[in-house]
């Protein structure tokens, strides 16, 4: 499991139940009549599915307890509102349920905070979006949303990026054999001055403190731009020799600067 972690909410995920169609079928006639055994074991049952679809969440930090709960209320949601008459498997209905409520969820509990009125102007942007989307079978483009609104299409563009999930520096772009690239690895300062200009002899002095294999990962990492793989190959050691010597490197070189 992710994290480590094999019980959640108090739920040990190895044991979690697995329902057949058939069964998924009579428990929700059942709870459908008003027996709340049948509903309870329905939610039992899929909490499987809830556990499946958070995990698709978890490069977002969020609290894995806190995601299971809002994956369950989406669950509950789909079993309340689910109609039986129609010829559609339960879960193909209950996934997109729990999936809105996790997003909606993110979205509400973003640490960015965004006005009540932006955020609503969001949201009917979304669903115009959807409807537009259904009906001209093509991604719409913010004016024909806007126009579908009756709003300013500078008003509908910032509200959408509003509510969109901040990437955070350490979010992986790229990943080679284990050898990950993070965004902060993407972003450069093309600015020069005094400070750094003393921060570049500072870090060159730093270097010259490394041992002889230290320094040449270094290089080869930093400034050639090779992958820990590529470095391995290079100079006859393991991958995860070539991490442990860069991370060590690493500290070293903070605390001489």
């Amino acid at each position: 499991m992710y994290y480590n972690k094999v019980e959640i909410c108090g739920v040990d995920t190895a044991k979690l139940k697995t329902l057949t169609d058939k069964e998924k079928k009579e428990l929700l006639q059942r709870a459908r009549s008003g027996d709340e055994e049948a509903r309870y074991a329905l939610i039992d049952g899929n909490l499987r599915l809830v556990l499946s679809i958070i995990q698709r969440f978890t490069n977002r930090r969020e609290n894995l307890d806190d995601l299971f709960q809002v994956g369950c209320i989406g669950l509950i949601k789909a079993i309340d509102n689910f109609n039986i008459e129609l010829d559609v498997k339960f879960s193909t209905y209950a996934v997109p349920m729990i999936i809105g409520e996790v997003r909606r969820y993110l979205r509400d509990n973003n640490s960015i905070r965004v006005s009540r009125s932006v955020r609503d102007l969001a949201y009917r942007a979304l669903q115009a979006r959807e409807r537009l989307q259904g009906k001209d079978a093509r991604d719409p483009t913010v004016e024909d949303i806007a126009k579908e609104l009756s709003e300013k299409p500078e008003a509908v563009a910032a509200a959408i990026e509003a509510i969109a999930e901040p990437m955070s520096l350490y979010d992986p772009v790229y990943s080679d054999g284990g050898d990950s690239i993070y965004v902060m690895d993407q972003i450069s300062d093309d600015g020069e001055g005094d400070e750094a200009w003393l921060e570049d002899i500072a870090l060159r002095e730093a270097l010259k403190t490394l041992g002889e294999r230290e320094r040449a990962i270094i290089n080869m990492r930093f400034f050639k731009g090779k992958t820990q793989m590529e470095i391995a190959r290079e100079i006859g050691i393991s991958q995860a020799q070539v991490s442990r010597l860069e991370k060590g490197a690493l500290e070293h070189i903070k605390k001489q600067m």
